[in-house]
């Protein structure tokens, strides 16, 4: 009976970073207590990398960005750190935040109204991108910064993909995991890396990005960015 030969596992693994900004971010601020986004994230994606004796050939960031009317703060903040990291070769993809009225009611009764931005089409882009060069035979591991499970469906394609091209993929997700993590899963399906404080805090992007006004007045960002 003839069975099919199991592909061989490169001795050099080619290695791409697929990193969604605000799952790792918040992820971190769970962990570790951190306000803002302050990961280098080039030096976070290049350790794990080492760490697995992975060749890192390109990171890809994704996140979604504030309007300026809506949130000055976040939006000068992203503006300015996307910068710096298209300088390191980063290759960023962004979505516009998506904004809508919210409203609760308190326990003694007071409607309490808000507005509210969401992050569309980030994992969606992310899924694309790594099955799109999956198929194009552009890595051998592709390295996922974030817990979003509705990157599992990613994973069984690309094993699909491997079948189909005779070759060997693995897909992974690295993660923050510390003192505050209530969610200890990575993605179904990929090869899960914790990435403890002493390794995110040893990529830590030392760069102030805060608007002016606000370094000048000593703010706080907000806790939350979406």
């Amino acid at each position: 009976m003839w069975e099919a030969a199991i592909p061989t596992e490169p001795v050099v693994k080619q290695t791409i970073a697929f990193v969604d900004g605000q799952n790792l971010y918040h992820a971190a601020r769970k962990a570790f207590g951190y306000s803002y986004p302050n990961y280098d994230i080039q030096a976070l994606a290049s350790t794990i990398c080492r760490t697995k004796s992975w060749h890192l050939i390109h990171t890809r960031f994704y996140t979604g960005i504030h309007d300026l009317s809506e949130d000055p703060w976040w939006y000068h903040f992203w503006i300015a750190k996307l910068a710096v990291m298209g300088r390191q070769g980063v290759q960023v993809c962004t979505r516009p935040v998506r904004y809508h009225n919210k409203r609760i009611t308190l326990p003694d009764g007071t409607i309490h109204r808000f507005r509210i931005g969401e992050e569309k089409g980030i994992d969606v882009r992310i899924a694309l991108d790594v099955i799109h060069m999956a198929l194009r035979k552009e890595y051998d591991v592709a390295v996922i910064f974030s817990q979003d499970q509705d990157l599992a469906e990613v994973a069984e394609e690309i094993r699909s993909i491997a079948q189909e091209q005779g070759r060997w993929i693995k897909v992974a997700c690295a993660y923050p995991v510390g003192p505050g993590t209530r969610n200890f899963r990575g993605i179904d399906k990929t090869d899960w890396i914790k990435i403890d404080k002493a390794t995110y805090d040893a990529c830590l992007d030392l760069r102030d990005y805060r608007p002016l006004p606000t370094r000048a007045q000593g703010r706080r960002p907000p806790k939350t960015t979406i």
